[in-house]
């Protein structure tokens, strides 16, 4: 009879390609991993891995009892959603991914409705950027990511998550507040330091190809993955920017934003694995999220805050 639990272990092993990274990711050490796998091998009477080099590849035959673990642990995960959905209260502990500006707008309120809906669910709460944690839901890391998409790229298709849209995020032109900064539009930024998301994120990507469109390559002066930073350098006139509409999370904008062409969106969706689609503490999150996003309002493009009055003026 093979065991459940090496047969995970060969599984995490096929997803994150070293016997260290598999010990990380599960708190064990490598050589833990090694011996399981090996025990695994005897239960099974084929070799499983080949020594290639200083890592380990698996083997034809491992490959096939790859695909029908994964099937195990789906029928397994599935079997504990049924058995979770026969119960009157939602409970047990959900662990959620989340990019940084969702888990500043929309978290926060969905924690409230949860607490107060569901008592006895936990939900523990992550930042990660959404390639990583697409990845870390498919390897049972956790259970469900909220994830997003910038207009022209498109995320890496993983057969075993589902995805459902959860907003469409207004993505404007940011300048600061004061008189000086009253630009028309992208064109006239062209001039003018800005700050954008690290070089090799989806957002810098879509970001740097919206400027060479409108005719110029943006000064970059600043790189910092925090849009709580982006404001901040924004709102004292270091910098301009892009900032999705999601960053204000239903406050008052304190930066000009102004309207881009063809008004672009980024798109926000959480993903899951399909076995664990109908757990009813994953259903209760998801709910809860797209209420939370319905309460953001969109800020719409504005003028900057009035300059405030000279001394004497009524």
């Amino acid at each position: 009879m093979l065991d459940v639990r090496r047969l995970r272990l060969l599984v995490e092993l096929s997803q994150r390609g070293t016997l260290t990274a598999v010990a990380e990711a599960l708190s064990y050490s490598p050589s833990s991993v090694s011996q399981q796998l090996s025990l695994l091998e005897r239960e099974a009477g084929v070799p499983l891995l080949v020594q290639v080099g200083r890592r380990v590849q698996l083997t034809p035959q491992a490959l096939v009892l790859v695909e029908h673990a994964r099937a195990i642990l789906d029928r397994l995960e599935e079997a504990e959603s049924e058995v979770a959905r026969s119960l009157t209260a939602v409970g047990g502990t959900v662990r959620i991914a989340v990019f940084q500006s969702a888990a500043h707008a929309v978290v926060p309120q969905a924690l409230t409705l949860l607490r107060a809906e569901h008592p006895a669910l936990r939900v523990e709460i992550t930042e990660r950027e959404p390639d990583v944690g697409l990845f870390e839901v498919a390897a049972r890391d956790f259970d469900l990511v909220v994830a997003e998409q910038y207009p022209g790229h498109t995320r890496a298709h993983r057969a075993e998550l589902d995805r459902v849209h959860l907003a469409a995020d207004a993505i404007r032109l940011a300048l600061p507040p004061h008189p000086a900064a009253r630009s028309a539009g992208l064109p006239a930024a062209a001039g003018m330091p800005w700050v954008l998301e690290p070089e090799g994120t989806a957002s810098r990507e879509w970001a740097e190809q919206l400027c060479r469109e409108a005719g110029f390559e943006p000064d970059v002066r600043f790189e910092t993955a925090d849009l709580m930073a982006h404001i901040r350098l924004i709102r004292s006139g270091n910098a301009v920017g892009l900032l999705p509409d999601l960053v204000w999370a239903g406050e008052a904008p304190s930066v000009r934003l102004v309207d881009l062409p063809g008004h672009p969106e980024r798109e926000v969706f959480t993903s899951t694995r399909l076995a664990a689609a109908a757990r009813p503490a994953v259903v209760a999150c998801r709910d809860a999220l797209a209420r939370a996003v319905r309460a953001t309002a969109t800020p719409a493009a504005t003028a900057p805050p009035a300059a405030p009055a000279a001394a004497g003026s009524p």
